[in-house]
């Protein structure tokens, strides 16, 4: 299987999530079905369903992450000598030439994405245009509301 890039601090939120399913989510839902069985039958009782529905989903995100965990490529950016050009983990800040609005986006993988914090996929139309310029550049990519057209200002290495 091939390996998916992701961030170091993408990987630690990871980790810190599947430790919380494991060590706090987990009991606790196995608990909660123990004090429903307790209540009779299991038929009728909707305090058992719930939990069991709980567990099912806390289960199925632990394999889903332990199997993301074991697929992973972890890559620091502080490592990499870009030497002022955009890689994977690269803070860019733009300027937008039609609106004059600048933007902050850091490159990330699918998994840590998530466009309200400025966290793009570096399989982003944005993103796959950025990677390889450097400061000074102009970037122009196909979105979905048109043809847009960016400067880069600068290039971090958070």
């Amino acid at each position: 299987m091939n390996k998916v890039p992701m961030t170091v601090r993408g990987a630690e939120l990871l980790r810190e999530e599947l430790k919380k399913l494991k060590s706090t989510d987990r009991p606790q839902v196995i608990q909660a079905i123990s004090e429903a069985r307790a209540h009779g039958d299991l038929k009728e009782n909707a305090e058992y369903h719930a939990a069991k529905e709980q567990q099912g989903f806390i289960e199925g995100r632990i394999k889903e992450i332990e199997g993301k965990l074991s697929n992973i490529q972890i890559i620091d950016v502080k490592t990499i000598d870009a030497k002022g050009r955009i890689v994977f983990g690269s803070t860019v800040e733009l300027l937008d030439e039609e609106s004059g609005e600048t933007k902050v986006y850091t490159i990330v993988g699918e998994d840590e994405a998530d466009i309200k914090v400025g966290m793009i996929s570096f399989t982003s139309p944005i993103a796959r245009a950025l990677i390889g310029k450097n400061e000074g550049d102009e970037v122009s990519f196909s979105a979905p509301g048109g043809e847009k057209h960016y400067e880069v200002i600068a290039v971090r290495y958070e």
